[in-house]
């Protein structure tokens, strides 16, 4: 089992839960710990974008090694996963900018919205995840570097 992809979506699921904790901490008036939570939530994601952008720069992607007749299912959920994650991080971004400069009124209209594209971006990453390493043999990895340089 590839090592990095795998811590990298612990990651990822660490965040998604750390801000469900935090959204019902904040339901709860408890707004110190949501915002500790929510600053941890956005740390292990960053932790995971860390380790997803390095692996994909010196290590390179690993593409579909299931069968070709779902191939193309894949490739659909991918590309849809990849616009939640973007649309996820962007959220995420605001959402955390908006907090921490004290604009809570816009940040409590939007915090919902993008807590709900985090964990589906998520649970499509883990499905992705699954797709690529547990449930089929992962198919060719090429590194970034190598394709754009030769060799």
């Amino acid at each position: 089992m590839p090592i990095l992809p795998t811590i990298s979506t612990v990651f990822i699921v660490i965040s998604a839960i750390l801000v469900a904790v935090g959204w019902r901490l904040i339901v709860k008036g408890k707004a110190k710990a949501h915002k500790k939570t929510m600053i941890s939530a956005a740390i292990s994601a960053l932790l995971f974008f860390i380790i997803y952008v390095s692996r994909t720069v010196f290590i390179g992607n690993t593409s579909f090694g299931g069968p070709e007749d779902i191939e193309t299912y894949y490739t659909i959920f991918l590309i849809f996963h990849i616009i939640l994650a973007t649309t996820g991080a962007i959220f995420g971004v605001v959402t955390l900018t908006l907090a921490l400069k004290r604009k809570i009124t816009i940040h409590r209209k939007i915090g919902p919205i993008t807590s709900v594209v985090w964990f589906f971006s998520a649970a499509t990453g883990v499905m992705v995840y699954l797709l690529l390493y547990i449930f089929y043999d992962p198919g060719e990895t090429t590194s970034m570097i190598k394709a754009i340089l030769g060799g």
